[in-house]
């Protein structure tokens, strides 16, 4: 009998990182000093937000993605708090929506205007008054809207209904005590009916969010957990530590049942934190280590040995921090699985990283994007709290496929802020520069939508003949930035066209050269 190599396959063996350009870049950002573990960077398909250095309270800058190059040293800032800006995170429902929380015991939620931040913005839509110290981490829950969780130095989870109508909310709709330091991380499965946190006191904990009830806890001497991650649908966690011996290490449990995890890998001896990202529909696991310059990246399974180590990127600017796109806002032309925006504080530079499957073929690849999370929420935040569990809205990242629409209640008979609400998730249901008047036509119909539309414009793809003219100088301003970018986005199309048309000169000359010499 002979003997055969075991190979396995796989559709993404061969991805690589491709670092963006330097005019792709965004330069001279005042990167935050700060030396809390978080990621300090959000970003969604229009904007990208970075927790920056600043005297006197804190604050954080919010950028168009498309505006790349050197940053004005004055561009406005979010600057409402009045202590050092710890975590910021974007509604998942509402692209023009972000949540921050800060040194000074409190989490705000900002409404970012369509066009960016113009001035300085010091007023938020919410203000959750609740931690007796300092909020070091906040998140959304990932399928009900206006649902926020926030934990801090006081050692307590909270769970804010933003649905509220008071500007100044006191009250969480729930408290969660059982963690006994301070909450290093948290996560939620797919459809949000489990939280994983880690704590500073060595454990991991998988809670009922709702109830706050306490169902798995994890006490591991070996593996000291700083961050935990839900993994998709596999039913498995993944926690990053350190070993006994201040080893950095990978553990892998089953979320039913933690006493002994399914699998510990050391990786070096390095002392940076390791922030875990997870992609449910390739089903790879990114490890990216602070003030690394490097992202390993491994195929999960939910069969042993569970972890399939691919590859490394390697570079020599370390990251401080990262974020990440959403799979909405990625380039499926160029088979880009996942998109990183490294914060490299030594050269003040935010840089963007794809991670590309390798394709000869341009259409539109199936196997490798499947359906996935839309901007649109499954329910509401009564509904979650009344005990409904539901799993993501899902789309297609085929271009010109149709966005699935938010839960109903999300209407315009919701008043003006439930309009803003309803609007401006549709709006952040779109890619950048695809949302279809038509299809707002369509969902907008009857007699109150027109009414709606007549009094609130959606720009993006809209016939220039239906908007009106400007009427200040700010609004002409506005237009024509947004002109600027229709015409930096037409211009690169038109490059590409350009390389298509010479590459298929070349295989034409080719194709007569092999033919007159036969």
């Amino acid at each position: 009998m002979t003997w055969r190599p075991q190979y396995r396959s796989s559709k993404f063996r061969h991805v690589f990182g491709k670092a963006a350009t330097k005019e792709n870049c965004y330069d001279g950002v005042p990167i935050t000093r700060s030396v809390h573990d978080n990621h300090f960077c959000a970003v969604n398909p229009r904007f990208i937000a970075v927790i920056t250095e600043c005297a006197g309270g804190g604050a954080f800058l919010v950028l168009s993605v498309h505006h790349t190059g050197k940053v004005d040293p004055l561009h406005p800032k979010v600057s409402g708090h009045r202590g050092n800006v710890l975590d910021i995170k974007w509604n998942p429902f509402n692209d023009f929506c972000i949540a921050s929380c800060s040194e000074d015991s409190t989490v705000k939620v900002w409404d970012i205007p369509p066009h960016g931040v113009l001035k300085n913005l010091t007023v938020p839509w919410k203000e959750l008054q609740g931690h007796s110290r300092r909020v070091g981490l906040i998140e959304w829950h990932p399928t009900a809207n206006n649902v926020l969780f926030s934990t801090g130095y006081d050692y307590q989870v909270m769970i804010w209904n933003l649905d509220s109508p008071e500007a100044v909310i006191k009250n969480p709709v729930r408290t969660i005590s059982h963690h006994t330091d301070v909450v290093l991380s948290m996560s939620f499965n797919t459809d949000g009916s489990r939280l994983a946190t880690s704590c500073k006191d060595k454990k991991i904990r998988v809670l009922e969010p709702r109830t706050g009830n306490l169902l798995q806890e994890a006490n591991c001497k070996n593996h000291k957990a700083s961050k935990v991650l839900f993994l998709g649908n596999l039913k498995m966690l993944l926690s990053t530590g350190s070993s006994r011996w201040n080893h950095r290490q990978l553990a892998l449990w089953d979320q039913e049942d933690l006493d002994v995890p399914l699998l510990q890998e050391d990786l070096d001896g390095s002392s940076g934190v390791l922030f875990p990202f997870y992609d449910p529909d390739t089903h790879m696991l990114y490890i990216a280590g602070k003030g690394d310059g490097n992202i390993r990246y491994y195929e999960i399974s939910s069969e042993k040995p569970y972890m399939h180590f691919l590859t490394e990127y390697r570079s020599h600017t370390p990251q401080k921090g990262m974020g990440i796109m959403p799979k909405r806002g990625l380039d499926v032309s160029s088979c880009e699985v996942f998109r990183f925006y490294k914060l490299v504080t030594i050269k003040a530079l935010i840089e963007p990283l794809s991670m590309i499957v390798p394709r000869r073929s341009e259409s539109y690849q199936h196997d490798i994007y499947p359906m996935t999370a839309a901007s649109a929420a499954a329910m509401s935040a009564e509904e979650w709290l009344s005990g409904m569990d539901k799993g993501p809205v899902l789309q297609s990242l085929k271009p010109g496929s149709r966005v699935p629409d938010s839960y109903p209640e999300l209407s315009c008979g919701l008043g003006s802020k439930g309009l803003g609400n309803s609007l401006g998730t549709r709006r952040s249901q779109s890619r950048p520069g695809q949302l279809q008047l038509a299809y707002i036509q369509d969902q907008l119909g009857n007699k109150d939508g027109k009414e709606c539309r007549s009094k609130t414009s959606v720009s993006n793809g809209q016939d220039p003949t239906l908007c009106s003219p400007p009427k200040t100088e700010n609004e002409l301003r506005l237009k024509f930035h947004k002109q600027q970018e229709e015409i930096r986005r037409l211009r690169e199309m038109l490059n590409q066209r350009d390389v298509r048309i010479k590459q298929l000169e070349l295989e034409i000359n080719n194709v007569r050269n092999s033919q007159g010499s036969h």
